[in-house]
């Protein structure tokens, strides 16, 4: 088994051509946390639903060369994104429990001259910060943001399939809570916590995606929250883009901050909120930013 002194980095496709004001903030964060991270060639994960539904074995065959990559130098994953982290969790799980397809895959893979080999290990950032433990948060916060009232939103592939990823209890995750506790700010209880951000059906159907949208954004707003912390670049794409829509489809107003898990404790870690590139958010922080004396 690999250790973790050095994680492959997996910010995923999203990430890293889209959003990449996210990745700044990760990389700010692991600094800071002493987490170290190396870059590697990786291609797409690829997607765990679409292409997977699709073609399986091509599925299968992609996610495997980029953990190839990892095995190569004996180290760890961490991902980024909630959808590359169930793919190449997913692949590696099913390859080193599935010897027939294993040996069909290496087959693929010999044509490029690479073998799986089931050697390492892929990891949620969550699971990673989570493992530091509050302390080691906790010593690097110099921003109070105590008093902020986060609504916390894991996403359907973090911790789902939970049989394969068993990355926290898949019907009221706690990682997430605590880690967003540990900064300072609070996470409040709302009904609609465990509701998929709508993005998945948003694909064929927007109606839908944005009803379910705005359902979870009203849930939040009632239970008194003043900002979303998310950890899946597609969550992050749907709710921060598409506020306007959803406010249309259910006959309300809403403007709601969202920010990603390494981009709240950025903030907390002291982090100017143009260096993180929180200017580039739909969704505008300018209130919030105010309120809490955040400059």
């Amino acid at each position: 088994m690999a250790k973790a002194e050095e994680y492959k980095m997996f910010q995923g496709c999203t990430i890293g051509n889209r959003i990449p004001f996210i990745e700044a903030s990760a990389r700010k964060v692991f600094d800071k946390l002493g987490i170290k991270t190396s870059d590697a060639p990786f291609a797409c994960c690829p997607d765990p639903v679409g292409f997977n539904a699709v073609d399986h074995t091509s599925w299968l065959a992609m996610g495997a060369r980029n953990l190839t990559i990892a095995e190569k130098e004996g180290k760890n994953i961490v991902s980024l994104c909630n959808g590359c982290f169930q793919t190449l969790k997913a692949v590696n799980h099913e390859l080193s429990h599935n010897d027939h397809e294993k040996e069909k895959i290496n087959k693929i893979l010999k044509t490029v001259g690479r073998e799986f080999k089931g050697t390492i290990h892929v990891k949620h950032f969550v699971e990673v910060l989570h493992e530091l433990g509050d302390e080691k948060i906790k010593e690097n916060i110099v921003r109070d943001l105590s008093g902020l009232k986060i609504a916390c939103h894991t996403g359907c592939h973090y911790n789902r399939p939970s049989e394969i990823m068993q990355t926290d209890d898949p019907m009221e995750p706690v990682k997430l809570r605590e880690l967003v506790a540990a900064t300072g700010a609070t996470p409040i209880e709302y009904a609609e916590e465990m509701l998929c951000c709508g993005a998945g059906v948003g694909n064929t159907e927007e109606e839908p995606s944005m009803q379910v949208l705005a359902n979870k954004f009203t849930s939040a707003l009632e239970a008194g929250a003043e900002a979303f912390v998310v950890i899946c670049p597609a969550c992050f794409q749907q709710m921060d883009s598409n506020q306007k829509k959803a406010a249309t489809q259910s006959n309300k107003s809403f403007n709601i901050p969202i920010l990603y898990l390494t981009e709240l404790m950025a903030l907390a870690f002291g982090e100017n909120p143009d260096d993180l590139g929180l200017k580039f958010h739909r969704s505008r922080l300018t209130a919030l930013l105010e309120k809490y004396n955040i400059k």
